[in-house]
């Protein structure tokens, strides 16, 4: 029988007591390339934004020969593996005064725990991804964590060949086969990160379909449902009630690309990763803790985290300093470079600095504090808290 209970931290400022560690999951780090398209699809969803949008593209293609690609173009987030891992680690020591556990999740890549574990503060961290799983029209983000560390390279490489598997040849039966053998590794968790997020806008009852179609077929090598720490009361609420109808746990994930720490983490008996995927998969016990960043308005927070994203940072590393470092677009060979390098004569052009110091101004005092009071979803939250502990 699973065994799911959820705190939060501001109704129970004692809530970790009792607790060995807490553990942090699904947050990236700028060894994940997060792609672009959703400036496309804004443009579709926001008419007035057309003619801006073909306005800068003209521009850029006067300016530097170079139309602007949305599909090859990512961007990565500002944090480092380091700076990262101490930005998770620091939130469960300081604030919970446990111990920490951080499995950091990628896009695809498991590029940020392999040189992590050349630190000696994070030698023990679990070599972990999220991996991009196409299914029927649209496809999943699957948590999978604590992969064996001689074997973790190579399953990076088979799990991202069947990521690029066209779609007139994908074979459901492989996905199966392939979850039953992570399942097989005692210390893999996999876990289902937002599954009712619509992330590839086939529409919410289409993905419905795919979602429980999913769990058919591979629910049982799936360890738990994922409650995400930035998507809303909501959706949360409705993923719990999905996950009692499967008798899967709920797990935590910030699912962070910013420099806000996780909004939710688990709390946990165990001292080591192995010890808690044990809890998880064999005990069937989840005890998810809700911080106190997660009651801020859900618009609020996105948007401070897209200001994240275009924050230059002077006292990081060379090459995450600034935002166009971190944006890599396609040259005129189609060769990917950081568009910093793209700019003529290396200036940014002055109509890309208008517009970002605009953004940036959303964030800004008194306009920030303004725009959380407008987007307070206070009556929402109260009524996602008592579907949630019920």
């Amino acid at each position: 029988m699973s065994q799911s209970s959820i705190s939060y931290l501001w109704r129970e400022p004692k809530a970790a007591e009792g607790f060995s560690t807490g553990v942090s999951l699904h947050s990236h780090t700028n060894q994940s390339k997060e792609t672009l398209d959703f400036i496309a699809e804004m443009s579709q969803d926001f008419k007035l934004l057309q003619p801006i949008m073909r306005w800068a593209e003209n521009r850029s293609h006067e300016r530097t020969g170079i139309r602007p690609n949305y599909a090859r173009s990512y961007w990565t987030p500002p944090l480092t593996p380091k700076l990262a891992f101490d930005l998770e680690q620091d939130q469960i020591q300081n604030l919970l005064q446990l111990p920490a556990l951080v499995s950091l999740s990628d896009h695809d890549d498991i590029q940020a725990p392999l040189l992590l574990r050349n630190v000696p503060s994070a030698r023990h961290i679990p070599i972990s991804l999220e991996w991009t799983v196409p299914f029927g029209p649209t496809a999943f983000h699957l948590g999978v964590h604590n992969l064996p560390s001689a074997d973790g390279v190579a399953w990076q490489e088979r799990l991202a060949a069947f990521t690029a598997i066209p779609v007139a040849a994908r074979n459901p039966k492989l996905l199966t086969e392939t979850l039953a053998e992570l399942d097989e590794i005692p210390g893999v968790l996999l876990i289902f990160n937002h599954p009712l997020w619509d992330l590839y806008r086939v529409g919410a009852d289409r993905h419905g379909v795919s979602v429980n179609e999913f769990l058919a077929l591979n629910g049982q090598y799936i360890h738990a449902l994922e409650l995400n720490g930035l998507r809303t009361w909501k959706e949360n609420s409705e993923v719990s009630t999905l996950a009692g109808k499967w008798n899967q746990l709920v797990i935590s994930g910030g699912d962070r690309h910013g420099i806000e720490p996780n909004a939710n983490v688990n709390l946990t008996h165990a001292s080591t990763f192995n010890e808690f995927v044990h809890e998880v998969r064999r005990e069937r016990k989840s005890h998810l803790l809700f911080m106190p960043q997660y009651r801020e308005p859900w618009k609020h927070r996105i948007l401070q985290s897209t200001l994240d994203a275009i924050r230059d940072y002077p006292h990081f590393p060379e090459g995450s300093r600034t935002w166009d470092e971190r944006v890599y677009h396609p040259d005129s060979n189609g060769d990917m470079r950081p568009l910093s390098t793209l700019w003529r004569d290396n200036v940014v052009p002055r109509v890309v600095t208008v517009a970002m110091r605009a953004v940036r101004l959303m964030g800004a005092r008194p306009v920030s504090s303004g725009l959380r009071m407008a987007w307070s979803d206070t009556g929402e939250m109260r009524n996602a808290l008592a579907e949630l502990d019920a």
